[in-house]
């Protein structure tokens, strides 16, 4: 009896561990690249899907809406000085990939008065929402832009600067969607990503909705960004600065 029941446990453990093994995707959907991997057991926050060994997390939906716009997040994430230190131009022309409600292009649109932002967001909702407070904010050089799992939609060399605010870790094609960006960049374009630190355990957020400075790095290397530097005036995230070469 007590072999049986050795046996049997020993069989339980190889089976999760057989289904906690990187497994191509490609074996399972053939229209998926090799470099993304699937487990059948995951996170439970996160799709399954992997990208340089990092399990990609559950996009934050617009039902949580609210969330982005909690008068809390002025002082937790202190988005006028994140602003500030994008140095942008009166002319630049900035995506804000991921604006969910438009928290942040408002404050950009301020900045760049002879410029644009685009706000890119994959769920309508959130889209229908910018529009509105657009029109109640009376801002003008505001523009919505639908994007695609795979795809920013921005035209090639259109954008200055394309920032991301704790957007990159849910995009379900990361390489698709930076190749995207890197085309929409001018030369010398820049990409700026907040994310928060996964260094720190103590900074209560979901494991997979933080990212290391080593992850962010070596996933924006392999589509040509160049990292320029990482600033840590914000309380809990990291701010990251990459270029397009010239």
């Amino acid at each position: 009896m007590k072999i049986i029941r050795l046996t049997l446990s020993i069989v339980a453990i190889a089976f999760v561990l057989i289904n906690f093994t990187y497994t191509p995707i490609a074996q399972a959907q053939d229209s998926y690249p090799s470099y993304y991997r699937e487990k059948k057991l995951h996170h439970p926050d996160g799709i399954g899907k992997y990208y340089m060994r990092r399990e990609i997390a559950q996009v934050m939906g617009h039902q949580a809406m609210m969330w982005l716009e909690r008068e809390s997040r002025v002082k937790e994430e202190k988005p006028d000085l994140t602003v500030e230190n994008l140095n942008l131009k009166p002319d630049d022309v900035v995506a804000d990939i991921g604006a969910g409600s438009g928290y942040f292009s408002f404050r950009i649109a301020q900045q760049v008065p002879q410029g644009k932002v685009y706000a890119v967001d994959i769920q309508p909702e959130m889209l229908d929402a910018v529009n509105l407070l657009k029109e109640d904010k009376q801002i003008t050089n505001v523009e919505t832009v639908l994007g695609q799992e795979n795809s920013p939609n921005l035209s090639l060399a259109s954008i200055d600067l394309a920032l991301m605010v704790d957007a990159y870790h849910e995009f379900a094609y990361p390489r698709e969607m930076m190749e995207g960006i890197v085309q929409a960049l001018k030369p010398g374009g820049r990409v700026v990503l907040l994310e928060y630190r996964q260094e720190n355990p103590m900074i209560m957020i979901k494991p997979l909705h933080k990212m290391t400075q080593k992850q962010v790095k070596k996933e924006l290397q392999v589509v040509g960004l160049e990292w320029q530097e990482t600033r840590e005036f914000l309380p809990e995230q990291h701010f990251l600065v990459f270029s397009k070469p010239a």
